[in-house]
């Protein structure tokens, strides 16, 4: 009993304790920044290859005090929520009616599946000849870059309500929008919700292939910046600074899933 207990945290699928888990989400970080450091302060790389952690950090506030690197995260940020907003205000409603009604998913999904496959940056010339070089480009790209994600994952929530509650309802009287309302929605919706981490990280990895297009602003144009100046230092702070804000904001959306869907942790605890 005493080494089964000593052993459990490496049974398969078995939680593991906080403490324990904070410890080891410390353990590669470390070994990376140690490798990092013996590298790049042992000379063994030069510098305009892999600059030094001190460098990074000195490039970092060169970026935020002297190119407004600030601005430039909340201009990539606004263009983020908006494109989330368009795509959600058209892709939970047509994935639940796509879910619920299948002459309607097989309607539109021979158009929309093909999407799927399609380069994301194959739509970069067609959207410029359509919305131009401006902000009305980037938003529509990343519109289009989490679309064609999201309608499938709304659409399997929905298909994934267990049949018999559907059912039921329909049996008390219910009719099919009541059903879609209030048994197909609200039991879909904590798998939706738990998507948007997920699409959150598309829109962050997108933005900044959005924002070549007439990099004047945004974070597309931090990265230009350090490909003109070919300042290594710089491109390893925009890595460091989108990774560290898609970090922040996929906890946020975490926290606004347990607030609004507690009941479901208490079902599955």
């Amino acid at each position: 009993m005493t080494a089964h207990r000593r052993n459990s945290i490496w049974s398969i699928r078995q939680p593991v304790p906080r403490g324990t888990a904070l410890a080891l989400a410390f353990v590669m970080p470390i070994v990376v920044i140690g490798a990092w450091s013996i590298v790049s302060y042992g000379h063994l790389a030069p510098a305009d290859f892999l600059p030094s952690p001190s460098e990074v950090i000195r490039g970092t506030l060169q970026l935020f005090i002297q190119y407004e690197l600030f601005t430039s995260i909340v201009i990539s940020t606004q263009r983020i929520v908006t494109a989330f907003l368009l795509a959600s205000a058209v892709a939970i409603p047509l994935g639940i009616l796509m879910g619920a009604f299948n002459p309607i998913n097989h309607l539109f999904d021979s158009i929309v599946a093909p999407l799927r496959y399609m380069p994301i940056s194959a739509f970069i010339p067609l959207l410029i000849l359509w919305f131009g070089i401006y902000d009305q480009e980037k938003i529509a790209f990343l519109f289009l870059g989490v679309f064609v994600y999201l309608l499938p994952v709304v659409v399997s929530a929905i298909r994934a309500v267990p049949e018999e509650l559907v059912q039921t309802a329909l049996t008390l009287g219910a009719s099919k929008w009541q059903v879609v309302r209030t048994v197909l929605l609200p039991a879909a919706l904590p798998e939706i919700f738990e998507s948007f981490r997920v699409m959150n990280a598309i829109l962050w990895t997108y933005v900044i292939l959005a924002e070549a297009v007439n990099p004047e602003h945004g974070l597309g144009y931090m990265v230009e910046l350090a490909r003109t100046h070919q300042k290594a230092s710089w491109s390893f702070a925009g890595l460091i600074v989108i990774g560290g804000i898609g970090l922040i904001t996929d906890q946020v959306i975490r926290m606004i899933s347990a607030l609004l869907f507690r009941w479901k942790e208490d079902a599955d605890g």
